[in-house]
C-alpha cells in the first residue's frame, strides 16, 4: 500500500489533483454501471408483465374453463331436502325426477373388535398409543408384517396407533383405516364402491395381535345404493352414493324413511353471463398491460443516476429522474407484441361466433379490445346455451374452445420471457428469485465480473498516480532541503 502524501513541498492539493484526474477514468465505469441497472429494471418490467400472465392463466382462464362457470342449469330440490343434493351439469334435461332411498352405499370394510387399554401410561387407547405397550404384543418382535390387499405393509413395534392408520392411509393397498377413541376399534374400508372395493387381510389375526385386540373382529361386504325412482316399487342399485342421471350429479346422504325427494332443474344463465363478463374484462386489462408497456415512451437521455449524481438533487427531483429513465424499457418488444399478436389473432379466428353472441371487438385506436352487448349475450345463452359453451370451452379430449386456444398463447409467451428473464413460469409471485442462467441473468453476470475488473484497474491506476505524487513531492523535499543547506552556508 502506497503512503499519501499530502502537498507540503509543492503546495498542491494532492487529493483533489488525483480525483480530479480519476473523474474522466470513471466515467466508463460508470456507464457500466448504468447500462446493468437499466438492464436489472428491465427484467423487473419482464417480471410484471410474467405475474400478470400467470395470473390470467392459473386464476382466470383456468377458472372460467371449468364446466360449472358457464351452467346455465341450476337443480331445485324439494320434498326431503336432507336425504340428497342435486347439482345439474350443462347436460341437463329439464326432466323432473323423484326419489325415495332405501338403502346407501357402503363399500367393503374390515372392523377390529375393542382395542384394550395400554399396559402402561393413559387409561385407554388413544391415537397416540404405541403398538408396544398395547396388551397382546409381542415385545420380542420388533416389527409386523400385514398383507392388506396384496400389499406388505410394515410396522414397527414404536408406532403409535395414529402412525399406522397413515401408514395404512398412504400405501397403495386403496383402503382408509380410522380408529375411534370412543368405541376403542379400529376400521378399514375400501376407497372403491361396488364389486371392484374389497378388504383382504391376509392374516387378520396378525393385525389384531398388534392391536392387542382379543375379541372378533367383523368383515362385511360393499353394498349397493338402492334407490325407487318416480314412484316405482322396484329398486334401482348403484354402486356409490355418487351418480348421474338426466344430465344432473345426485349425492346420496341419508334414507329417505318413506319421504321422497323431487328434483327439477331449470335454466338460469346468470352465471354464464358473469363469467363471460368478467373474461371479456380480464382479457381486456391484459391486453391493455401489454399495449401499454410496447407503448410507452422512451427517454434516452435519462440514464440512471449515479451516486455522486444523486447527492446533488432532492429526492422529488431523483423520483422524477428515475420515473423517466425506467420508461419505455420494453417499448416495442418482440414478445410483448408477439404475445398480443397471437391472442388477437384466436379472437378474430372466433369473431363470427362472438359477434352472434353480442361479443365485438372496438375500433382499431383501441387495440383489439372488447365490449358486449348484454342483451345479445343474454338472448344467446338462453336460446342455445351449448352453442355459447363451445366457443369458450374446448368439447371433451379436445382443445378448440377459446380458453385452452389463450392458455396455449401464454404458456407460449411464459416459455420466452422465462428464457429471457429467469421468472417463473408457474408463480405470479414477484418475490420469487430469478434464475440465474436466463439471458438477462447472464448478461448482468457479466457486467458484475466487468465492473468488478474496472474498479480494480481504477484502483491501481489512483495508487500509480499518488505514487507519481509521492515520488515528486519526496524529490522536491530533498531539493528543498539541499537548497536550505545552501542558504545557510551562504549565509555563514
Amino acid at each position: 500500500m502506497v503512503t499519501r502524501i499530502s502537498g507540503l513541498a509543492s503546495g498542491m492539493d494532492v487529493d483533489t489533483l488525483v480525483k480530479q484526474m480519476m473523474t474522466a477514468k470513471r466515467v466508463p465505469l460508470d456507464k457500466l454501471s448504468q447500462q446493468k441497472q437499466t438492464l436489472t429494471w428491465q427484467r423487473d418490467n419482464y417480471r410484471d408483465i410474467n405475474s400478470k400472465l400467470v395470473d390470467f392463466r392459473n386464476s382466470k382462464l383456468m377458472t372460467y374453463n371449468k364446466s360449472t362457470e358457464l351452467n346455465t342449469q341450476t337443480a331445485v330440490v324439494s320434498g326431503n331436502t336432507t336425504a340428497m343434493k342435486a347439482e345439474a351439469t350443462a347436460d341437463a334435461n329439464g326432466i323432473p325426477i323423484s326419489m325415495e332411498i332405501t338403502q346407501l352405499a357402503k363399500p367393503a370394510s374390515w372392523e377390529s373388535g375393542i382395542v384394550p387399554a395400554p399396559s402402561t401410561g393413559t387409561a385407554k387407547t388413544t391415537s397416540q398409543s404405541k403398538l408396544s405397550a398395547l396388551t397382546g404384543a409381542d415385545p420380542a418382535t420388533q416389527t409386523y408384517n400385514i398383507v392388506i390387499n396384496g400389499k406388505t405393509l410394515d410396522f414397527d413395534k414404536d408406532l403409535t396407533i395414529g402412525e399406522v392408520v397413515s401408514k395404512i392411509n398412504t400405501s397403495a393397498a386403496n383402503v382408509t383405516a380410522t380408529f375411534d377413541e370412543v368405541s376403542g376399534k379400529f376400521s378399514i374400508a375400501s376407497k372403491t364402491y361396488g364389486s371392484e372395493g374389497k378388504v383382504v387381510i391376509s392374516d387378520p389375526s396378525t393385525l389384531l395381535t398388534v392391536l392387542g385386540s382379543t375379541g372378533p373382529y367383523t368383515q362385511v361386504n360393499s353394498q349397493p345404493a338402492l334407490v325407487k325412482i318416480n314412484g316405482s316399487a322396484s329398486t334401482t342399485s348403484f354402486d356409490s352414493n355418487r351418480f348421474s342421471l338426466n344430465g344432473v350429479q345426485f349425492t346420496l346422504l341419508a334414507v329417505s324413511g318413506g319421504n321422497a325427494t323431487t328434483v327439477t332443474t331449470q335454466s338460469d344463465p346468470a352465471k354464464a353471463i358473469e363469467t363471460i363478463t368478467s373474461f371479456v374484462k380480464d382479457y381486456n386489462d391484459l391486453l391493455g398491460a401489454l399495449q401499454t408497456k410496447v407503448d410507452e415512451a422512451r427517454y434516452k437521455d435519462f440514464p440512471p443516476l449515479t451516486d455522486e449524481q444523486k447527492k446533488d438533487m432532492s429526492d422529488s427531483d431523483i423520483t422524477q429522474w428515475e420515473a423517466k429513465a425506467k420508461s419505455g424499457l420494453l417499448k416495442n418488444d418482440d414478445i410483448l407484441k408477439s404475445t398480443i399478436s397471437s391472442m388477437r389473432e384466436e379472437l378474430t379466428k372466433k369473431i363470427g361466433d362472438l359477434s352472434a353472441i353480442g361479443i365485438t371487438a372496438g375500433p382499431y385506436y383501441e387495440n383489439g379490445k372488447l365490449h358486449i352487448d348484454q342483451t345479445v349475450l343474454k338472448k344467446a345463452i338462453l336460446d342455445d346455451p351449448q352453442k355459447v359453451t363451445s366457443i369458450f370451452q374446448s368439447s371433451t379430449g379436445g382443445s378448440d374452445g377459446l380458453f385452452d386456444k389463450l392458455t396455449t398463447k401464454v404458456d407460449a409467451a411464459l416459455d420466452k420471457i422465462v428464457t429471457k428473464a429467469g421468472t417463473s413460469k408457474f408463480s405470479s409471485d414477484i418475490t420469487i428469485a430469478y434464475k440465474k442462467d436466463s439471458l438477462i441473468g447472464k448478461s448482468l453476470s457479466d457486467y458484475t465480473n466487468r465492473i468488478s475488473a474496472f474498479q480494480d484497474r481504477l484502483t491501481d491506476l489512483e495508487t500509480s498516480y499518488y505514487k507519481k505524487f509521492t515520488s515528486m513531492e519526496t524529490a522536491m523535499n530533498k531539493y528543498n532541503n539541499q537548497s536550505s543547506m545552501i542558504t545557510n552556508f551562504m549565509a555563514q
